[in-house]
């Protein structure tokens, strides 16, 4: 990258801004002369001096010269307005441009940057540079030469304009600007280092939250808030000192320039009164002089702000460069050249004297020399700091060599295209990235290969990415390389991807995500028709001795004791949003309904009694008692707030008196009580005929509510329940013992007959995993790690400690079964059980970054070796 910013702004915009300095140019005269017509106005037109007898032929007396000289005056602004229009405009789009294409950039070198520089670099530090540090260059740059050159021709025509009118009123109004163009940057560039200063600081800042968020649980574990907190605090005080410094000499420079702006008018007052008076200066030309020595003070000031951003910008630019250029960065041609031929039928993998450091003076790997045939099966072995995993990564070319030679297949790995890399192996590690979104788009990240350029429909989007300098390919195109595969279509891959499931153990997991999730509303009808289908299989089963009683179903002429009282009211779903029980509450048509069917007062009793129980069951149990669980619908932090409900209510002895928010907290507070999971009485049988006979009026009123509501129906999808509910088409059961179990095992048992995997797997793909995928366990994370490898079909997959967070069993399972389903492949693993290596035609035995011992199992088992103790 350019070391200064005026270098690269020039590299990409300079004919945008020689075109913006034309512009600027020709705006000059138009200024000009809206500071010569006021002085005709006044002198001339209204002074009634020099009016000409005709003007292009036509007689001209004294007011129509005033019109005239007004309407001159009057284009001439609009003209300036535009023209100073077009020009920040551009100046704008020309630095957003600019601010893209360095953003861009700077994500392309972090793209290259040696995986090994980000253990000494966090993302609190590298995002707050990427995202909020560069933002203020981008304004910069549209001003970088076109500011100076625009506020300096104001101030050149305006003191043109002055020392026309007067030679003394011109030396007046210059005569200070030596003073400060001497002390201004003696101050500035205290203010710069201050502000360079305080850039690092907000850099470590970030860097120190990040660690913070990413260690909160240890901080919880080891009650470390107050001890992280006075750390934070120590941070910001030290943020805080360094800009009262910044502010202190930023707004003296400021009052300065201020006080010399409003000493030199005193002068123009004077001597130019004097000069008038005297009749050696007319007073149109001195009221036209001040008027634009107070326009002068604006330029003036816009050079000095430019100044002191242009020194602030370009300190932020060297920093953010500096940053961005660390040693051993992957070269540009490596990373964007297609893939190269090479041939993996035969040939080997061969290391010679290979050394890796990331330390100067201490190397994790020495002198390593190995020659291993491809296609075969191999373990890596040892101990923690043995150097195992960081040998896997030079296999996988994530770390370079700092000595020797590492080849595959003959060719050189440190010159072999990233695309080559990537097409050729597949590698997982222990803590593999699960990137946030669905867990389609993270199996399938591995094909994402074939791009895919902006359609003709986008034509200005990729325009503009082009003259940005960013990427013109478009991301929201399908990129999956099926071409690689050998595939022709996704339906094919989909085929494949449930057997690469079924391999890693992890296709159960993703149905049952299915039958969590939601069929979309405007799925194929075949689907919906046959999740429809199953479900009166399944009700059919239920009714079976061995299920009675297991599950509620949803029954329009029954009240449906699983179900809470709203549930039973509305017998349907809201679809497109969840039920906030408090916002409902407060809609004035349902509060009316429910007056019209007199359960208002009902509810509203209810809902006190339901206050008074809670309060004084749960004043004095701790949060984590069972019975919070069971009331679930009031939080242990919300006690006071009811506790000083219950006061109120109990103060006011007619309910209608009760206020609009006291009613909503009670209505919300009954609408959650289920019969069959709260046991409190508090909904009899009486009550539940009531609702029961509400319901049929209820749905009616629906639609007045806003809601877009959709009714239990027994032959029609829901789409606002999940699969398994409109299966189910009821509820388990509450407090049946196993009855979740088995109802399970149901419902796996009617998928498999009635062959609705694929469309569960379907679903279960577009389940969202969360931040970082927070929302899968450890096991599931490194399993679609591992799936995702597997679907590139790689000649070789190095597998880095990838299964350590499954149990042992499970963990000899996958091994077997990859193992066995890949014998063509070569697949590398680096065990944390040694005694796992007998399935392994060789075994690479490390320790203390050395390989010790290279063999068969059998041959590394005798006794004595380094491997039979660590096996042993």
């Amino acid at each position: 990258m350019e070391s200064s910013i005026f270098r690269y702004i020039l590299k990409h915009t300079k004919r945008d801004q020689i075109l913006i300095l034309l512009l600027t140019v020709a705006s000059l005269p138009f200024m000009y002369w809206t500071l010569a017509v006021p002085k005709k106005i006044i002198n001339d037109a209204i002074g009634g001096a020099n009016i000409p007898d005709a003007i292009l032929g036509f007689p001209i007396d004294q007011l129509t010269y005033l019109v005239l000289l007004c309407s001159l005056f009057l284009v001439l602004v609009i003209i300036n307005g535009v023209m100073k229009y077009v020009l920040n405009v551009y100046r704008g789009v020309v630095g957003e441009r600019m601010l893209r294409r360095l953003r861009f950039e700077l994500f392309a070198q972090m793209l290259r940057f040696p995986l090994p520089h980000y253990k000494k670099v966090s993302q609190g530090e590298m995002l707050p540079i990427l995202i909020s540090e560069t933002e203020p260059l981008g304004g910069f740059v549209g001003d970088a030469y076109a500011l100076p050159a625009f506020q300096g021709g104001m101030l050149i025509t305006y003191l043109f304009f002055i020392f026309n009118q007067s030679l003394w009123l011109g030396l007046l109004a210059t005569a200070l600007y030596p003073f400060q163009l001497w002390l201004i940057p003696r101050l500035q560039r205290v203010v710069n280092r201050l502000s360079k200063e305080r850039v690092l600081t907000v850099r470590k800042l970030g860097d120190r939250l990040s660690d913070s968020i990413n260690g909160m649980q240890e901080i919880h574990a080891n009650h470390t808030s107050r001890y992280e907190k006075a750390v934070i605090s120590s941070w910001l005080g030290t943020i805080f000192t360094i800009r009262y410094d910044i502010y202190k000499r930023k707004f003296f420079i400021k009052f300065l320039n201020n006080f010399l702006a409003q000493v030199t008018p005193f002068f123009f007052y004077l001597l130019g009164g004097y000069y008038v008076i005297n009749g050696q200066l007319s007073l149109g030309a001195l009221v036209t002089a001040i008027a634009a020595f107070k326009e002068l003070n604006d330029p003036w000031k816009e050079l000095l702000t430019y100044y002191q951003s242009k020194e602030d910008i370009r300190i932020k630019y060297e920093q953010i460069v500096e940053q961005f250029q660390p040693p051993g960065m992957l070269d540009t041609h490596l990373q964007d050249a297609p893939a190269a031929p090479l041939d993996m039928s035969a040939g080997s993998w061969q290391a010679t004297n290979l050394s890796y450091a990331e330390h100067a003076g201490f190397n994790l790997l020495e002198r390593i020399n190995f020659r291993l045939p491809l296609g075969q099966k191999i373990a890596i072995v040892g101990n923690a700091s043995s150097g195992k995993e960081e040998l896997a990564r030079l296999l996988a070319r994530l770390y370079q060599p700092t000595q020797g030679k590492l080849l595959l297949a003959e060719a050189d790995m440190n010159s072999l295209p990233q695309s080559t890399i990537g097409e050729k192996m597949g590698y997982v590690s222990d803590n593999a990235h699960i990137f946030t979104g669905t867990l389609r788009a993270n199996v399938y990240y591995g094909l994402y290969t074939a791009a895919r350029e902006y359609s003709e429909e986008r034509r200005w989007d990729a325009q503009q990415a082009r003259l940005s300098g960013n990427s013109e390919d478009d991301p929201q195109q399908d990129w999956t390389d099926l071409q690689r595969l050998g595939l022709d279509s996704m339906s094919e891959l989909h085929v494949r991807l449930s057997s690469v499931l079924e391999q890693v153990d992890l296709k159960q997991d993703v149905i049952q995500l299915g039958l969590l999730g939601k069929l979309d509303e405007h799925a194929p009808k075949e689907k919906i028709e046959r999740i429809v289908a199953a479900r009166h299989v399944l009700r059919q089963r239920l009714q079976e001795k061995e299920y009675e009683g297991l599950v509620e179903v949803f029954d329009e002429q029954r009240y449906n004791t699983n179900l809470n009282v709203i549930e039973n009211l509305m017998f349907g779903v809201v679809i497109g949003r969840e039920l906030d029980y408090q916002v409902i509450a407060g809609r004035p048509g349902l509060q009316q309904f429910l007056r019209d069917q007199e359960l208002f007062d009902t509810f509203l009793r209810i809902g006190i009694e339901l206050t008074s129980t809670m309060v004084d069951l749960f004043s004095d149990l701790d949060e984590n008692s069972e019975l919070f669980e069971r009331f679930s619908f009031i939080r242990h932090e919300d006690l006071p707030y009811y506790r000083t409900l219950l006061t109120k209510v109990r103060d006011q002895t007619h309910l209608d008196s009760l206020s609009g928010e006291i009613v909503e907290r009670l209505l919300a507070l009954t609408f959650q009580v289920s019969p069959a999971r709260h046991r409190l009485g508090l909904i009899d049988k009486v009550l539940q005929a009531r609702i029961l006979y509400a319901r049929q009026l209820f749905a009616k009123r629906m639609r007045d509510l806003g809601l877009n509501h959709q009714p239990f129906d027994p032959d029609q999808y829901n789409p606002g329940l999940s699969v398994q509910d409109n299966l189910l088409f009821g509820r388990p059961v509450y407090g049946q013992a196993r009855a979740q179990t088995r109802v399970g095992q149901l419902i796996r048992e009617i998928i498999e007959s009635e062959q609705l995997e694929n469309i569960l797997l379907g679903i279960g793909l577009n389940y969202h995993v969360g931040t970082g995928g927070s929302r899968l366990t450890l096991s599931q994370r490194q399993k679609v790690a591992i799936v995702r490898a597997l679907l590139k079909n790689p000649d070789i997959l190095i597998l880095n400690q990838a299964t350590s967070g499954l149990d042992p069993i499970a963990e000899t399972r996958m091994m077997d079964v990859l193992l066995q389903e890949y014998p063509q492949t070569t697949q590398i693993w680096v065990l944390n059980r040694a005694e796992l290596a007998d399935r392994f035609e060789q075994v690479l035995v490390m320790q203390q970054g050395q390989l010790v011992e290279q063999g068969t199992f059998t041959e590394l088992s005798r006794e004595g070796t380094v491997f039979s103790k660590l096996s042993g």
